[in-house]
């Protein structure tokens, strides 16, 4: 049975080895703080010292990291990753990234070394239960031969060739974000009408922000407001910045607490 090499155990990246191994997958696990890694080994993960150890003899590298530039540091930096996976090895890369950048990460790999554009949408608990969606980007084949794997952890979308997922992960939390900003000001204005917020958001759980209203509601959710704010500016400097995505920015920047998670910015009372 190949190794799959899972680099960064954060709040995705720890779900996703373990679905794998409870899967019956070999799995070696690298993390830039050990002791996040470390815990792993009692579901099975052998923890490696550095990105290409945790590479090394694997077939498939899965990285989920915070941004481009951890990816780039993981991946071709000193003990990187890509240098010690050998032709015929596939990274799949899950972190949010631009679609520039994950072309670049397709042209920096070695030969025959292929890539499949992968982020995800859903957060902890999704990945806990196998039930991420998964927007691949790559060609069909390479989709093909990862849908076994990449099934264990969700399903799959084929949204195009290298860069289609990261474009679609981008456009999923644009309307993520915006929307739960929106929901932030029509608890305001309720607030300011007198209307209770409990009806406030059974009405507003019946329309256009029902999806925000369950988000907010979520136990199972861990999407860091700094993170979500990271996504925002990506795509703000990807488009025709849209006031409404500048405007949730603004909110997600003024958040007291960064490392909350994104239904921090419509706390419990207001």
């Amino acid at each position: 049975m190949e190794i799959i090499a899972v680099l960064g155990t954060g709040h995705m990246g720890a779900p996703i080895a373990r679905r794998l191994l409870a899967g019956g997958h070999r799995v070696r696990v690298w993390n830039r703080s050990p002791a996040r890694a470390g815990k792993l080994t009692t579901n099975g993960a052998t923890v490696a010292a550095t990105p290409g150890a945790a590479a090394d003899g694997a077939g498939v590298a899965i990285v989920m990291l915070t941004d481009a530039r951890a990816v780039e540091a993981v991946l071709f930096g000193p003990d990187g990753a890509a240098a010690a996976l050998r032709p015929g090895a596939v990274v799949v890369q899950m972190s949010t990234v631009g679609p520039d950048e994950i072309r670049a990460v397709a042209d920096r790999l070695p030969a025959g070394v292929s890539l499949l554009d992968a982020p995800v949408g859903g957060s902890v608990d999704a990945a806990e239960t196998g039930t991420l969606r998964i927007f691949a980007g790559g060609s069909a084949d390479a989709v093909a031969n990862a849908a076994p794997l990449l099934r264990q952890l969700g399903s799959i979308r084929h949204c195009g060739p290298i860069g289609a997922g990261a474009a679609v992960k981008l456009v999923a939390n644009t309307g993520l974000v915006t929307a739960v900003a929106g929901l932030h000001d029509a608890l305001a204005v309720a607030a300011a009408l007198g209307v209770d917020r409990q009806s406030a958001l059974e009405i507003l759980g019946g329309g256009p922000l029902a999806g925000a209203v369950k988000r907010v509601g979520a136990s199972g959710s861990s999407f860091a407001v700094a993170l979500a704010a990271k996504d925002a500016r990506l795509a703000l400097r990807l488009s025709t910045s849209p006031p409404m995505l500048k405007a949730a920015l603004d909110l997600m920047q003024a958040a007291p607490d960064q490392d909350a998670d994104l239904s921090s910015l419509v706390p419990p009372t207001s």
